[in-house]
């Protein structure tokens, strides 16, 4: 048997499922994914060298399958040591084909890698997005194992066209989010 991709899913029966439950007749009215962005913070005393930063690049490349952009200050902080113009972020923006691969990824293979994993949050953003935080970067199949001097966090972050947390958690849990 083939396995569906989350593209065809999307379109067959978790459409046909979010119309019974959500009790909308209009496929096209259904809530979808917009967008998921994939963010990793720099510390500046832990990862302020050049190496690290293209390490970060390259592994948010190999999972992601997009080059990453990094992000600077816009001003200088003195209590977070930053100066305007310092890098302070990477992150990447997926969407269509490219985000539902990764979504699908995701659910299917990197958070059953957890360890002692059980469940994510339930809680929304008020506006159907939703967001998860990831300590270790090496539970994602395209990353090599890695020394512990170079493990860092992500925040991937699952933005919806729902138009209320009922919405789009009644789409992320047809997507197959283990809540």
């Amino acid at each position: 048997m083939k396995y569906a991709t989350l593209h065809e899913r999307l379109r067959g029966d978790i459409a046909k499922a979010l119309q019974k439950e959500l009790k909308i007749d209009n496929i096209h009215a259904l809530p979808r994914l917009d967008k998921v962005i994939v963010n990793v913070g720099i510390n500046k005393t832990k990862m302020d060298s050049k190496e690290l930063h293209e390490y970060i690049a390259d592994i948010l490349k190999r999972i992601t399958g997009q080059k990453p952009v990094f992000r600077a200050t816009r001003k200088a902080i003195s209590n977070f040591k930053t100066r305007e113009g310092s890098i302070v972020g990477v992150m990447v923006t997926l969407r269509g084909k490219q985000m539902e691969a990764f979504v699908d990824r995701l659910v299917s293979y990197v958070l059953p890698r957890i360890r002692d994993f059980r469940g994510l949050p339930t809680k929304l953003d008020g506006q159907g997005n939703y967001a998860i935080g990831l300590r270790d970067h090496t539970i994602f199949p395209e990353v090599p194992t890695t020394d512990t001097g170079k493990i860092f966090g992500m925040q991937i972050q699952i933005s919806t066209t729902a138009k209320n947390d009922a919405e789009g958690k009644a789409l992320l849990k047809q997507i197959g989010m283990p809540f």
